[in-house]
């Protein structure tokens, strides 16, 4: 079998690159170079970039073979999302690679802003002795104001704490205990911007935040203030910073980032009182190795058509510990939903029961909808297409959860109604300690039995000799049974038999079954890889 392709288009860490290993074609070229990156899309299968390489609706058309494009590192201002999901395409990041950096380089900048490093520095080596000129301001008990309290802005507040700062920030998303916990008192933009001795930001680029602290806004500060950004350009208006600061209604500015990248000539660079740096925030070794290695793992496991918890565009996010187990419970279930089943559902509903219920499990339902369309789909199946296949066959598609699971400590079921209005359902749980994967209920009948590689089911009128009559035909066929289960809903009423068998059970075997005990329905399911 050929090898996934992987295209390199940017510099990667050799740690990233050995996480793929031997088992990719692993390829490199110039990612800003669009005539030689477009023709090396067309049979790609993941494409690895950092901020250089625009992966726009173009660039995702000439890669028809492509499932997941990876960011090495935090923003993805560079990827067209909308149009990767759209074709199917997993986009995912390295969220936490460069936390630690970007916050250690946004006290540098505190540091450097408030104690004239940078202008002194610059000033000795050009043979001058200015102490008076450059004396600068302690942070202590001076008010840090942080806009946005996410990862990285809680690290800013973490190492800050120490140099004796009171911390407020401004977050519309937090709620006061969570930000009280860290010491850090919520508040409005406009009280941030009145109270705060130093501001650093550190919010996503959106509509909403382009421009958050333009000229009205610098209008409000103290004039003591210094304005740190290590976030994204265009966040802090540099026209109306350069006026503020020509003015004197600000201090001083540490920034990191530009609305466009690269710059070398800008308004803020003619001022003494502003700190610089080339978009530094995540160029340290270990940041670059970690977003590597990210990455790479990530790409692995979208290729391998596992859940990436990385995924910017697949629903759930992050999967908590105690919803992980139940992935490849819920993806057996779709895939044995769909061999009962025998066609696709107009309808189907995911259940969640029992204590898991109140985590996210939105992922559950990927899952089972990702089992769903296996083994009806050539192409792969993924945590970002399948929502797409069911939305193209006209599928419904629902989550239901609830607490209440009286005879489970947790259950999934896969239920949905066909075109002709049939009914299928099959529910599976983890059950001990050990987490085995049992299915314990199909179209209503209740049993216990572990989904092997092979299983076979059968329903028919009740009455004796039926499971001698199945045993003896697939005896005759060199058929193994493993284990066997017979479940019925009264005594001389429908039963149901459940099989799972060391070996498939070929078509016209189940067929021969079906027809010496009468069947109303018989299916086999292959669960092997």
């Amino acid at each position: 079998m050929n090898k996934p392709v992987v295209l390199v288009a940017e510099e990667l860490s050799e740690a990233g690159l050995a996480v793929l290993g031997a088992d990719f074609e692993v390829r490199h070229t110039d990612g800003a170079d669009r005539a030689k990156f477009l023709p090396a899309l067309a049979d790609v299968d993941a494409l690895i970039v950092r901020s250089a390489t625009q992966v726009d609706a173009e660039a995702i058309a000439a890669a028809p073979k492509l499932r997941v494009v990876a960011r090495a590192g935090v923003g993805l201002d560079n990827v067209d999302v909308e149009a990767a999901t759209k074709a199917g395409v997993m986009v995912v990041n390295a969220p936490t690679s460069n936390i630690t950096s970007a916050a250690e380089h946004t006290v540098a900048l505190i540091l450097a802003s408030a104690r004239n490093v940078a202008q002194a520095h610059a000033a000795l080596k050009g043979g001058e002795w200015k102490r008076s000129k450059y004396t600068g301001v302690e942070l202590d008990e001076k008010v840090v104001g942080i806009l946005g309290l996410g990862k990285i802005g809680q690290l800013v507040a973490q190492r800050l704490q120490p140099f004796g700062v009171e911390l407020i920030a401004y977050d519309p998303y937090l709620q006061p205990a969570r930000a009280a916990q860290m010491g850090v008192r919520l508040a409005s933009l406009e009280e941030v911007l009145r109270e705060s001795d130093f501001i650093t930001v550190h919010l996503p680029k959106s509509k909403e935040t382009v421009g958050l602290i333009g000229d009205r806004e610098l209008h409000q500060v103290k004039p003591s203030v210094r304005l740190i950004n290590v976030a994204r350009g265009g966040i802090i208006d540099e026209g109306a910073l350069y006026s503020a600061i020509k003015e004197g209604r600000v201090a001083g500015a540490g920034i990191d980032v530009f609305p466009k990248e690269p710059v070398t000539d800008s308004p803020l660079f003619e001022l003494d009182q502003v700190v610089v740096t080339p978009h530094l925030g995540a160029s340290t070794h270990e940041a670059q190795e970690k977003a590597g290695t990210q990455v790479a793992r990530s790409v692995k496991l979208a290729l391998a058509g596992e859940f990436v918890p990385d995924a910017v565009n697949v629903q759930g996010g992050a999967v908590a510990e105690d919803v992980k187990p139940g992935l490849p419970l819920a993806e057996k279930l779709g895939r044995v939903f769909t061999a009962l089943a025998g066609e696709v559902a107009t309808r189907l509903d995911v259940e969640v029961r029992g204590e898991i219920a109140s985590q996210d499990v939105r992922v559950l339902e990927l899952a089972a909808l990702k089992g769903v369309f296996t083994d009806v789909i050539e192409d792969s199946v993924t945590y970002v297409n399948a929502p797409l296949l069911a939305k193209d066959r006209g599928v419904t598609v629902e989550l239901v959860t609830s607490a209440e699971s009286p005879d489970w400590r947790n259950v999934v079921t896969v239920r949905g109604v066909l075109a002709d209005g049939r009914a299928v359902s099959v529910s599976g749980t983890l059950s001990g300690p050990r987490q085995v994967t049992k299915i314990v209920e199909v179209n209503g009948y209740q049993m216990e039995i572990e989904p092997t590689d092979h299983l076979s089911f059968f329903t028919y009128d009740d009455r004796p000799g039926v499971v001698g009559v199945v045993g003896r035909i697939l005896g005759d066929h060199g058929i193994n049974i493993a284990s066997m289960q017979v479940a019925r809903d009264a005594k001389g009423g429908k039963a149901l038999i459940a099989l799972t068998v060391d070996s498939a059970i070929p078509a016209e075997v189940i067929d021969q079954i079906g027809g010496e005990i009468g069947a109303d329905s018989g299916r086999s399911v292959d669960l092997a890889d």
